[in-house]
């Protein structure tokens, strides 16, 4: 029987899943490069939607020694973990990373120490800086220039119409409609003080509906320095469909 693939990846997410990057790891801590591997994998642990970086522990310049986690439930890098195994304290002179590292008991990854992302201040992959959290390589982000008129309206108000916008696709998310500046009525938009980090695409600023009040706030968003994958939506603008009302013609 076929299988459908986004039924498939919500299935293997109750699983512990690993995957190897080709890719040179390393990051940084206090100006220290602590980690340094050619050898690591890709670890989504139980339930996670956002991978992790794992390598042998003879990648890290650090002493690694098991963390006290008696005074509190251990957690992950993104949330409460699902699994047993054992926390790891990096140490190295002048500082200590508590928790920074974990061991699953798992015999596919009993050779390997997932690392706490936040615990560390700079990550590569290679020579490209990681921004936010590891990339998934099962992840895609594909932006096309579409031919369907959409309208974006709040409180019976356009803000935006084009008959040429981008629509971005990535995996496991709502397909985002993106308008040139001037496609929209930035004279109801206002910047706002909230920011985000895509490792796709990169940093987003966000843009509020000026004077309506809480309501209205961070509507929408743009990246005005995207990364080099996404720079088709350099400047462009993206609206929430579940904060505005976006209003798409049926294809002739």
């Amino acid at each position: 029987m076929a299988l459908q693939m986004r039924s498939e990846m919500r299935r293997l997410r109750d699983e512990l899943r690993y995957e190897p990057t080709a890719a040179r790891i390393r990051a940084e801590s206090s100006g220290r490069i602590l980690v340094d591997s050619r050898r690591a994998v890709l670890v989504w642990e139980a339930r996670g939607y956002i991978p992790v970086y794992a390598v042998p522990p003879a990648d890290i310049a650090a002493e690694i020694v098991p963390a006290d986690v008696t005074a509190h439930e251990p957690r992950s890098a993104f949330g409460r973990r699902h699994g047993p195994g054992q926390d790891f304290t990096l140490r190295a002179p002048g500082f200590e990373l508590p928790e920074a590292a974990f061991r699953p008991d798992d015999p596919e990854l009993s050779e390997y120490l997932l690392l706490d992302y936040s615990a560390f201040d700079r990550w590569w992959e290679d020579e490209e800086a990681v921004e936010g959290h590891p990339r998934d390589p099962f992840h895609r982000v594909d932006a096309r220039l579409g031919s369907q008129r959409v309208r974006v309206e709040y409180d019976g108000v356009v803000l935006a119409e084009s008959a040429s916008p981008v629509f971005v696709y990535e995996t496991m998310i709502p397909v985002r409609t993106y308008f040139q500046r001037s496609d929209v009525n930035m004279t109801l938009l206002e910047p706002s003080d909230r920011q985000t980090i895509c490792p796709y695409k990169g940093r987003a600023s966000y843009w509020s509906v000026r004077g309506a009040g809480s309501k209205g706030q961070n509507v929408a968003w743009s990246y005005e320095n995207p990364l080099p994958d996404s720079g088709q939506i350099k400047e462009l603008i993206a609206f929430y469909d579940e904060r505005t009302d976006v209003l798409r013609d049926e294809p002739g």
